[in-house]
């Protein structure tokens, strides 16, 4: 007892405050090669008693926006101090800034401020950004590497975050409390009508995923088993145009037939039941996808 009450004094005297909270990493990289494998030895190597887990590294290469939404779609189920690691970088080795982002309800995002931390400081709010110093809190030995800062620099920071080696102050400076956003088109309702976004499908089984949420929904008067007209655009283009139930589930529907439905963040979705709606009407996700929903004319 007394040696713990004793190390407890001597952690604080040192500044060091062991926390062990968990990490989370995200990557582009795929699992094909050692990339995820060299991140996660970095991490335990600040210290072995970490908890690291995978969000998914399955982002499409190069595509900032879906990680983003990765993020949006995970965050908010890790307990507060979750340290989550995002690496889709297309820009690593250039000048774009390596930052962390504290959000309000207290989790950290360490990430290259491209666009990736869009959707969770608009939902989770910020409450502090800082640069990463990487005369500090860079993997001893990489300087001379340029194309890796998913281990020599997020990993490690992040691993040291995590375990409470540096606390947030001790990332780097302090810079204005905002991120590079990427624009999308925001969800918004009128009577009898919504319109929003399709930033992500639900890949496995081809339902697009909207941004609109129930409440917008609520507020067009939209309610379950009203027959609706949807259309979905990329860009300008109309892609599909036709008309569904909005019921519970997709069991409500018979096989092969489309729904709207709210997904599991109560947000607006367009399936078949049983069937691959993206796959059979070609549609795609991202900024320029876009999609509206209203009650058809009796």
């Amino acid at each position: 007892m007394r040696k713990t009450i004793l190390a407890l004094f001597l952690a604080a005297q040192i500044g060091f405050v062991y926390a062990n909270n968990a990490l989370i990493l995200q990557t582009d990289f795929s699992l094909k090669d050692g990339a995820v494998s060299a991140m996660k030895g970095v991490a335990f190597s600040v210290d072995h008693n970490l908890k690291i887990f995978d969000l998914t590294h399955e982002i499409p290469p190069y595509n900032i926006w879906e990680g983003a939404y990765r993020l949006y779609q995970t965050a908010s189920y890790w307990p507060e101090g979750s340290v989550f690691v995002s690496v889709v970088d297309p820009g690593v080795g250039t000048n774009r800034k390596s930052v962390v982002l504290k959000t309000k309800n207290n989790q950290y995002f360490v990430s290259p401020d491209n666009g990736t931390l869009t959707l969770v400081a608009q939902t989770l709010g910020i409450d502090s950004v800082r640069e990463i110093d990487e005369k500090a809190n860079r993997l001893k030995g990489s300087e001379k590497s340029y194309t890796f800062h998913g281990r020599d620099v997020y990993a490690y920071t992040g691993a040291r975050l995590a375990s409470g080696a540096i606390t947030f102050e001790q990332v780097g400076p302090k810079l204005l409390s905002k991120v590079v956003e990427i624009p999308y088109q925001k969800a918004k309702a009128t009577k009898g009508e919504v319109k929003g976004n399709i930033p992500i499908l639900d890949i496995q089984y081809g339902n697009v995923w909207s941004n609109i949420s129930a409440k917008l929904l609520n507020q067009a008067r939209i309610k379950l088993n009203d027959t609706l007209c949807v259309t979905i655009f990329k860009g300008s283009e109309k892609k599909y145009e036709g008309k569904m139930p909005y019921v519970a589930s997709f069991g409500n529907v018979p096989e092969g037939q489309p729904l709207v439905y709210l997904n599991s963040l109560l947000n607006v979705s367009v399936a078949l039941n049983m069937d691959n709606f993206a796959q059979k009407h070609q549609i795609k996700s991202g900024t320029e996808w876009n999609i509206e929903a209203k009650k058809c004319a009796k």
